[in-house]
């Protein structure tokens, strides 16, 4: 079994991800690799709370210009975790 701080990257901190978070609804950046249910563990393991549901959104890179040079931005996966209603709320967000 993989690690669950290598599944979670990092939290996405947005106004929408911030509104959210009065519905228990965290998000994150996660391992493109990763399914719903490895997520759902890697949350509760971490951060010690119960996951009601998890929705994924895949992010492809777009292609940028600088110049007459061409890249992409890199594609990602982002997951908007919900907690059950009796979950203790993720302590890492509160001071944000």
């Amino acid at each position: 079994m993989t690690n669950p701080h290598d599944i979670i990257i990092r939290p996405v901190v947005t106004e929408q991800s911030m509104a959210e978070m009065t519905e228990k609804k965290y998000t994150f950046v996660v391992a493109k690799n990763t399914n719903k249910t490895e997520i759902k563990k890697a949350v509760e393991k971490v951060f010690g709370v119960n996951v009601e549901k998890v929705n994924t959104l895949n992010y492809d890179g777009k292609v940028k210009r600088m110049g007459r040079h061409e890249g992409r931005t890199a594609s990602f996966k982002k997951a908007v975790v919900k907690l059950t209603a009796d979950s203790k709320d993720i302590e890492f967000f509160q001071g944000m």
